[in-house]
């Protein structure tokens, strides 16, 4: 069953085509990786997904509610507050530079949400956070401050904080390209380890082993197009289309 259906979707900023009829379906349960080079439509995918950016035209359909669809007359027409924000709640978003609250605690940077959106009580939320801070290898860092805390640690918060709001959807924007090289191992465990979990994952990334290792299914985009779409393994070790074949051959 598609969870994420999106069909033609274009994005333009200014004159500037950066998404030229996009096309894709998101299994339950399945790890879709999107790679590419640097410019190729990645990210601002995933922040149409997520609501974060307006497109010019296409339809996105989440957990069979429409976010967006466009008429017949070329009109773009994106749903009610009630349904975006039922939307919303079934996706996850873990970002490149973490956007944890600086002057929250770790522990309130994960009960916030829960706490205002399904209206957790205080007691529940801390729980919750405490199981999560515990499952991330972070159970003693709880009444610590982001400053106080690596680049791994940051993003291990970030998950976690994403994974409060049960989503069905957990998306991650180039998750590790904030970190040094010694600190990505860590957060490329914690991805892997939900993906064994089943967790329903779109993961933008430049981690191309990563990406083969955990990948149900890989995009690879340029230009703002799908090259080559394929399941992971096959795509890396047998990709069908030119363009890929010299990206992939640099890793």
């Amino acid at each position: 069953m598609s969870i994420i259906e999106v069909i033609n979707l274009k994005k333009t900023f200014t004159s500037l085509e950066v998404l030229k009829g996009i096309s894709f379906s998101l299994n339950e349960g399945e790890v879709l990786s999107i790679i590419g080079p640097s410019g190729s439509g990645k990210s601002t995918l995933l922040r149409c997904i997520t609501n974060l950016e307006r497109v010019e035209s296409g339809t996105i359909i989440i957990g069979g509610d429409t976010l967006v669809e466009t008429s017949r007359e070329g009109k773009v027409l994106y749903a009610d507050k009630e349904t975006t924000s039922r939307i919303g709640q079934r996706l996850g978003l873990v970002f490149q530079n973490f956007n944890l609250f600086p002057h929250f605690s770790v522990l309130r940077n994960i009960t916030e949400a829960p706490r205002h959106l399904f209206k957790y009580s205080k007691e529940e939320a801390t729980e919750l956070a405490l199981s999560l801070l515990e499952k991330m290898g972070l159970a003693d860092k709880a009444g610590a401050y982001p400053y106080q805390l690596s680049g791994g640690q940051q993003q291990r918060v970030s998950i976690a904080r994403a994974l409060a709001l049960h989503p069905q959807v957990l998306c991650f924007d180039e998750p590790t390209s904030a970190l040094d090289p010694e600190l990505t191992g860590e957060i490329l465990a914690v991805i892997k380890e939900l993906a064994n979990e089943q967790m329903t994952m779109v993961v933008v990334t430049h981690e191309m082993a990563f990406a083969r290792d955990i990948s149900n299914r890989v995009i690879f985009m340029d230009e703002g197009l799908i090259v080559e779409e394929g399941e992971g393994d096959a795509l890396f070790v047998n990709p069908k289309n030119e363009r890929t074949k010299r990206f992939l051959s640099r890793f």
